[in-house]
């Protein structure tokens, strides 16, 4: 369970990261509103798996001071495709999460995979990205 839980603490922190970028290059009042609900929703996740990671007595790896993005973010559009790379991540990260859960941990999982791709679909709906959802959403592909 520990490697799944900091797996995710992983894409938490990578998506704080990515919303101080994000919320940078967008114009409309409702992006950048939804950039920083989406970044203060991470924020929170991130504080429950640390808990949750301690409570396992084990501990995670520091987060970086960077991260290498996984393509340049020069304007609205490219921050959009980058918000909707970065939930499809945290959700498929807290897929990872699910099998190996039980119960009120499992309904956190599932309902922070839930919200991530309900934040990828807000965002691919601003781009203008079709399809708006994922029939899978958190898996690979």
């Amino acid at each position: 369970m520990k490697e799944q839980l900091t797996a995710a603490l992983a894409a938490e922190e990578a998506a704080i990261y990515a919303y101080g970028l994000i919320g940078v290059h967008l114009t409309k009042e409702r992006e950048v509103k939804g950039a920083r609900d989406s970044e203060q929703v991470h924020r929170q996740r991130r504080d429950y798996l640390v808990d949750r990671i301690a409570e396992l007595k084990a501990s995670a790896a520091p987060a970086p001071a960077g991260y290498a993005l996984p393509f340049e973010v020069t304007d609205r559009a490219s921050a959009l495709k980058l918000a909707v790379h970065i939930e499809d991540g945290v959700a498929q990260a807290w897929r990872a999460v699910l099998p190996v859960t039980e119960q009120s941990q499992r309904n956190a999982a599932l309902s922070a995979m839930t919200d991530s791709a309900v934040r990828a679909t807000a965002w691919r709906k601003y781009s203008g990205t079709t399809p708006l959802t994922m029939a899978f959403p958190g898996r690979p592909g």
